[in-house]
């Protein structure tokens, strides 16, 4: 009797509230769902990082969509439907950093399942796949106003840096991936 596998990277999350989740890396066909709801994923500053200062337009959807898989993980989490159907509720990314073996993360979550847990799954697969690559290190900024995420990634090890370039209003949160 064969099993219902999910591929690689693919996994049912379930909510606090019964709500099942895909997590999936993201595909060429999510990007109009992605275009739809990228404006009621959080926090704008964040989103910025993702699609630049004017929104998600049709081709950096597409763009974001088609991930190089040498330097970078997109994952979204979304509807237990096919791709291009499935509404998407939350996008978490990590990106090697050109010349380093640092990454950098960003994470987005509809409100609707913010505080049930995807963002913490969301950044354990994210260390997962940082540290599948020996990376010594994985960063991202989180607006200071951002308590949740602030508590979620000290829980996981992540620590406030001080250091220059970070926009104002964000704190930019590191894991030393050597370290733990």
């Amino acid at each position: 009797m064969p099993r219902n596998r999910l591929p690689p990277w693919h996994e049912e999350f379930v909510l606090p509230n019964r709500r099942a989740i895909l997590i999936r890396p993201i595909r060429p066909e999510d990007a109009a769902p992605l275009q739809g709801a990228f404006d009621l994923l959080g926090p704008g500053e964040i989103r910025a990082r993702f699609a630049g200062q004017d929104g998600l337009d049709k081709a950096a959807a597409a763009h974001l969509a088609r991930p190089d898989p040498r330097i970078e993980l997109v994952l979204v989490g979304a509807e237990p439907l096919p791709p291009g159907e499935a509404m998407i509720a939350g996008l978490a990314r990590a990106r090697i950093v050109p010349g380093t073996r640092q990454a950098e993360y960003a994470i987005l979550l509809g409100g609707y399942v913010a505080g049930l847990g995807l963002g913490r799954h969301l950044m354990q697969k994210l260390v997962k796949w940082s540290r599948g690559r020996y990376l010594d290190r994985l960063y991202g900024d989180t607006p200071e106003n951002n308590a949740p995420m602030l508590d979620l990634a000290a829980s996981m090890g992540f620590r406030p840096s001080l250091e220059s370039g970070v926009p104002p209003g964000l704190i930019r949160l590191v894991l030393d991936l050597q370290d733990t």
